[in-house]
């Protein structure tokens, strides 16, 4: 029993922490979580262990978590950190923000062994419900709406990161490559430094970005949005800074294109440097301007 807690105090919490972890009561969870935070090591122990067993009766499974989560992690106590880590496994898929701080704690060298044994079973308990959750997940092709097997699902992830049955796949990855091969051949102008780019702007900004000195990327395609893959003009590495060159804006459908490119940039909160056709008489000046706009401070 704590110092802090009268014998009564002490046997009453214990009780309650039994009762309420024994009704299959998920309007408990509240108090659960106030005797989570009590000061005798017993009472902390048995309210982690019945929060555990409400999490089959469909308690809130973010709140019961979220107040697991700091227990399991840092209690001054193993033996509550092991009950928590035990509970945790309960709530499976919902845990799954912990799993950085679970794999941490199972390589601690500080913590009991028995913590370190408990910390890698709720992190396995955790990945082996996620991973079925995806196997049980019923998805469908965001281009037609059919029902997406899990075989179709997963190579569509990979390649895409977009949901397509094998059929919307092969359609997209053709007309995906047909779009990449037309982009090459439009490749025809050489840049000092030997970079193939598709405009005389394009080569001015090569040219001008190798005489400052700065490394930069020419149309390589990054994923910036969950879903979405660009291809900027050019990007900074130094800076982490994008480049567009929009030279077409006198198209409508181009100019379409470069609205929803700059909602996607800013969607990702990335940072765009862009320049416009009627920059190119000045077009070396003004990139050194707006350089000199997004350059980080010195430290």
């Amino acid at each position: 029993m704590n110092s802090t807690m009268d014998r009564q105090q002490h046997h009453d919490c214990t009780q309650r922490a039994l009762a309420l972890g024994r009704s299959g009561d998920p309007g408990a969870l509240p108090e659960l979580v106030t005797l989570l935070g009590m000061p005798a090591t017993e009472i902390r122990r048995l309210a982690a262990s019945a929060i555990g067993k409400l999490a089959e009766f469909g308690v809130d499974a973010a709140t019961a978590v979220a107040a697991l989560g700091p227990v399991a992690l840092r209690d001054r106590h193993p033996q509550v950190q092991q009950y928590a880590l035990k509970a945790l496994k309960n709530f499976g898929a919902d845990a799954e923000c912990l799993l950085h701080d679970l794999d941490e704690l199972a390589v601690n060298p500080r913590v009991k062994q028995y913590v370190s044994v408990a910390a890698v079973s709720a992190s396995e308990s955790i990945r082996a419900a996620l991973e079925q959750a995806v196997q049980d997940a019923v998805h469908h092709c965001t281009r037609c709406g059919t029902t997406v097997a899990p075989d179709e699902y997963e190579r569509a992830q990979q390649a895409f990161h977009r949901t397509y049955c094998d059929r919307c796949f092969d359609e997209v990855f053709l007309k995906r490559r047909n779009w990449e091969t037309s982009v090459e051949l439009k490749k025809t102008i050489q840049a000092a430094d030997g970079t193939v780019v598709q405009s005389d702007g394009e080569r001015i900004i090569a040219e001008e970005l190798a005489a400052l000195g700065m490394e930069y990327r020419y149309d390589n395609r990054f994923r910036i949005v969950k879903g979405y893959a660009i291809r900027p003009d050019f990007y900074l590495p130094e800076l982490d800074l994008y480049i567009e060159y929009w030279g077409m804006e006198d198209n409508l459908d181009y100019r379409i294109g470069m609205l929803e490119k700059k909602k996607l940039y800013q969607q990702a909160g990335k940072r765009l440097l862009s320049l416009h056709a009627h920059d190119k008489p000045n077009l070396r000046t003004v990139l050194r301007q707006k350089l000199d706009r997004h350059r980080k401070p010195a430290l």
